[in-house]
């Protein structure tokens, strides 16, 4: 039996109204977790729409920091958790990962709540974890995702544009990595569902990515910025839903897990989709098709996109431990030929002076 579930979603300022109509079917406590700043902005929003309803919170807390199976283990043990017949998952993709993977292990329902959009986290049924420090520890696989997700655009333009921007990298390598990873085979019915769709993950962001980045900065719900915020989430999420994992993956974000091995990369604060984003380039390259990574290239300038290791902190010298830990997932493992690390090598180095003759 093969079995493929997809969230529902509710988009605009009003969103949070549809929370008792659609949760109820799933028992009348909920448990609220995520990020502090993802609290302070949702909390307040949600208690209201639940208000006089039968849902009643059994408690709020916060996620830990991140998406690490300790963070996951201590929320489980805490009773008014334990007491939840859902869970509430609010803010980015670590706080929703940490809910998601915590719900699957206890196997209850659970609804998300994204904050700010950066990562198609809030639809996805697979969960990312990491260690205490930051480096990337496993892919926690599951074929169930949320049963919804709510999406308040004016939280997520009210939140720093950064993470809306560092998404719309994230977004964007959903169809060079899966179209990419995918050359050669006989995908089957979801998988190449998933693959057509993808194109929806790319066109809309150098149409809209633009205008709808000035307009999160303005704090300004547009219909630029709800576009972008519904390929980010739900495009890229329903792909990754329909998508076999080694079609959904590939060497963009091989090269975001080879980057978390370096210190000099996580103590200073990059964002996912912001390596993903060179990541794109790399992939381009390795796979020489020099026309697409102009144009991405030309559209990071103009996004302030990564384009060289500089805007990553990091050197030439440092690539060969990222290019290690890069090979070592599974990003790679199912791709039209073998990826090495001399390649990775290679193509960072031809990005390096690429970038030095167009700044």
């Amino acid at each position: 039996m093969k079995r493929t579930l997809f969230p529902g979603y509710t988009i605009g300022t009003d969103a949070y109204r549809d929370i008792v109509a659609i949760c109820s079917a799933c028992g009348r406590r909920a448990v609220i977790i995520g990020g502090k700043r993802a609290l302070a902005a949702a909390e307040a929003k949600i208690r209201a729409a639940v208000e006089a309803s039968a849902i009643f919170i059994t408690d709020v807390q916060w996620y830990g920091g991140e998406a690490s199976l300790e963070n996951i283990e201590r929320l489980a043990a805490i009773p008014s958790v334990q007491a939840a017949d859902m869970i509430f998952a609010v803010g980015g993709g670590k706080a929703i990962d940490t809910c998601k993977v915590l719900a699957h292990r206890t196997n209850r329902p659970f609804f998300t709540f994204p904050t700010i959009a950066s990562t198609c986290a809030s639809c996805t049924s697979l969960g990312i974890l990491y260690h205490p420090d930051g480096s990337l520890r496993e892919y926690s696989f599951s074929k169930v995702p949320c049963r919804h997700i709510f999406i308040d655009p004016q939280i997520i333009a009210d939140a720093p544009a950064q993470y809306l921007w560092a998404g719309i990298g994230d977004t964007m390598a959903k169809y060079y990595e899966s179209t990419t990873s995918s050359r050669g085979c006989s995908p089957e019915h979801s998988d190449a569902m998933g693959i057509c769709m993808s194109a929806m993950c790319a066109e809309p962001m150098l149409k809209w990515g633009a205008q709808a980045l000035k307009d999160c900065r303005a704090h300004a719900v547009t219909a630029a910025l709800t576009e972008v915020i519904l390929g980010i989430i739900v495009s890229t999420g329903l792909v990754s839903n329909f998508v076999q994992v080694d079609f959904t993956t590939g060497a963009a974000h091989a090269m975001y897990n080879g980057f978390t091995v370096l210190p000099e990369v996580e103590e200073n604060g990059h964002l996912h989709g912001e390596i993903v984003a060179y990541g794109i380039l790399i992939l381009l390259l390795m796979d020489k098709r020099l026309d697409e990574f102009e144009k991405v290239y030309r559209f990071n300038r103009t996004m302030g996109l990564p384009t060289c290791l500089k805007d990553i902190n990091t050197a030439e010298d440092r690539v060969p431990q990222a290019a290690d830990k890069a090979l070592k997932g599974i990003d790679v493992r199912v791709y039209p030929y073998e990826v090495t690390k001399d390649m990775i090598i290679a193509a960072v180095r031809q990005l390096e002076e690429y970038s030095a003759a167009n700044r």
